[in-house]
This record gives C-alpha cells, structure tokens and sequence, in this order.
C-alpha cells in the first residue's frame, strides 16, 4: 500500500471565478497517467470557480459540505452536501459558493476516450 501525500494548491480567481479557492490534490498525474485530477475543493463564501468548459475530459463534483449555485451550459441549480454533478466532454459548467459556509466537494476529471 502506498501513502500519498496531499499536494495543497491555492487558486486566485480559477476560470476568472471569484476569489481563492484551495485544491487538495489528493492523487496526483503519476498514480492517475496524465492530466486527470481527483482533489478535495474548498471554496469560502462569495468566491466561485468561473465558467469553463471542458474537451477531452469530463469533470464530476460530489457535494461534500455547503450550498453552491452550479451553472451547468447556462442552467443555474443550486446544490448542496449529497449532490453530484457532471461535466460531459465539449459542455462548460462553473461553481458559486453561495452560502454562509465553506464549501467543500470532491473534483475528479478523466480524459475522454
């Protein structure tokens, strides 16, 4: 069994969100082959991921703690802890935490094949 470390990053302002948000790299490019991504996210209250989209990967969130307001290709939700959204590959989605909480998710991106 192998122990991996959490490699902590902060983002100021991700896809011209709002704010920094802090990514716990909870696997890294060496355990899952390339450019694929399985993090812890937080984001405070009043800071978002902006919109992107994504090609050639896909990118799934699982609501851990807090209220967002997903967009999903213009379409606002709001979500909270037990939500799971996903990303398809050529579709854009951004994140908001619009609560009074930190808002915490787990973030997995996989290519596509």
């Amino acid at each position: 069994m192998a122990f991996i470390p959490v490699n902590q990053v902060k983002a100021e302002k991700k896809a011209n969100g709002k704010g920094e948000i802090t990514i716990n790299h909870l696997l890294g490019a060496n355990e899952l082959g390339g450019n694929d991504m399985f993090a812890k996210v937080v984001i405070p209250p009043g800071c978002s991921i902006g919109y992107h989209e994504h090609h050639g990967n896909t990118e799934t969130y699982h609501i851990l703690q807090g209220e967002a307001l997903y967009n999903d290709n213009g379409t606002e939700t709001k979500v909270g802890a037990g939500t799971t959204t996903f990303c398809p590959d050529g579709e854009g989605h951004s994140i908001e935490n619009c609560g009074t909480e930190d808002l915490v998710f787990i973030a997995l991106i996989t290519k596509t094949i």
